[in-house]
């Protein structure tokens, strides 16, 4: 059975159902999730807009990075069994869902420990890139070389 149920990014709303869904498993006795949404601050100044940009090869290495962290954070006898995860891209608003992303494992602690790796090494090392603008007019490229 594969483990890694749904590697997405998409210029469409995400679903959290979507995510959970794809990682309800009868064999997972906990799940995680995490869902980062568009903030109106950041830095300590107020946001106006964001676009997320991608490269064309992000969700290969997107499922990249989701197999490292089964690898990682499977304990023998007591396994993650699924991991999705879904980023958007283009124009989003305050408020907007920009990434979902879930963890199943037959314990919580698998499970928690997965979805936290999963989120913090999709930000480091998948190719999206994040357009920030100001009030005051600036605006930052957030996640780029």
């Amino acid at each position: 059975m594969e483990q890694i149920t749904l590697a997405a990014v998409r210029d469409t709303p995400l679903s959290v159902d979507e995510v959970l869904a794809a990682v309800t498993d009868p064999r997972a006795g906990g799940t995680a999730v995490f869902i980062g949404t568009v903030r109106d601050h950041d830095h300590g100044r107020d946001v106006s807009a964001l676009s997320y940009s991608a490269h064309p090869s992000v969700e290969a290495q997107l499922r990249v990075v989701m197999e490292k962290v089964l690898s990682d954070t499977s304990v023998p006898g007591r396994p993650v069994v699924r991991m999705a995860a879904t980023h958007r891209v283009g124009d989003l608003e305050i408020g907007d869902i920009a990434v979902v992303v879930a963890a199943s494992a037959e314990h919580r602690e698998e499970a928690f420990a997965a979805c936290r790796k999963l989120i913090d090494d999709l930000k480091a090392q998948v190719p999206i890139w994040k357009n920030q603008s100001f009030e005051d007019g600036d605006t930052e490229w957030v996640g780029s070389p």
